[in-house]
């Protein structure tokens, strides 16, 4: 059997899973391997199954599998797994940090103190203390964020169509009852045909004057265009994104919108996530081993 890493995994990964046949990162064996692994840069379209005869099985490290043509791999009998518990935790840190870096200017102050200013009365901060967090999308990151958004003692609401209540978070019949009364809102969605353009010039008229935007789930969920408008007018006090509708994000109007944060797709790019991943993956192959 021969496995093949398509994208970027733990360095450690190939020894453990050599127990179940040759392993490589040659792409243009593809036509040769029965079990691939990818991240988020290989794309698994028809043209590529088609191009891999011998595929049984593909494994996303990572959450979503927008990048996976679901339906021509079920037609041909590939089975399709993603690494969804390891980047939980990865993704929801990621999500607060860029909270309390917007909130408190981090980007912007940085660079002015290179640039020898002293913006100390210009730059005023705010606390995420006593203000409300919406989550759209209460899986396991937005799970966790909450978590986290409680320790701060911040107000926790979500919405999500399939999640009716949490622990940890107050839920919504709503997006729109989240939006009101969010200071932050943060997206944890996957790309559906429901999910895409969802954050637009619409549904920006719902959420409060001067809330904060936060952006780890995925990049087309958002109308950048709409968002930029909203961030130019104050609707939007500040939008912190680290997902794209390309990876890298190809002439994005959000590059020239003020109080934007822009990071290049790092949410599951911890260490830590990356050794979650692959023991999943071990299990994953053990299972379709057996």
């Amino acid at each position: 059997m021969l496995i093949l890493l398509s994208d970027a995994f733990d360095p450690g990964l190939p020894e453990k899973l050599k127990k179940f046949g040759e392993v490589t990162d040659n792409k243009s064996r593809v036509h040769e391997a029965e079990v691939i692994l990818i991240r988020s840069k290989t794309k698994v379209t028809k043209e590529y199954i088609d191009g891999a005869p011998n595929l049984k099985l593909v494994i996303r490290g990572g959450v979503g599998l927008d990048n996976v043509d679901l339906v021509y791999a079920k037609e041909k009998g590939i089975i399709v797994h993603n690494t969804a518990a390891a980047s939980s935790i990865a993704v929801a840190e990621l999500a607060f940090t860029l909270m309390l870096s917007s909130t408190n200017h981090v980007a912007k102050a940085d660079k002015s103190m290179h640039e020898g200013l002293w913006l100390k009365k210009e730059l005023k901060r705010t606390e995420l203390y006593q203000k409300t967090l919406g989550i759209i999308g209460m899986g396991r990151i937005g799970t966790e964020l909450a978590k986290r958004a409680i320790a701060f003692g911040m107000t926790v609401v979500a919405f999500d169509p399939f999640v009716k209540s949490s622990d940890f978070a107050e839920m919504k019949p709503t997006m729109k009852a989240v939006f009101c009364i969010s200071d932050y809102v943060s997206l944890h969605l996957p790309l559906t045909d429901e999910t895409k353009g969802l954050i637009n010039s619409e549904t920006l008229k719902d959420f409060k004057d001067g809330a904060y935007l936060i952006n780890t789930g995925r990049g087309k969920t958002i109308n950048e265009n709409d968002v930029a408008k909203a961030l130019e007018s104050g609707k939007l006090k500040a939008f912190g994104n680290d997902v794209w509708c390309s990876d890298p994000p190809e002439n994005t109007v959000l590059s020239s919108a003020p109080n934007v944060t822009m990071l290049p797709h790092l949410g599951a790019s911890t260490k830590e996530n990356l050794l979650r991943i692959g023991d999943i993956i071990e299990e994953l192959i053990e299972d379709y081993v057996s």
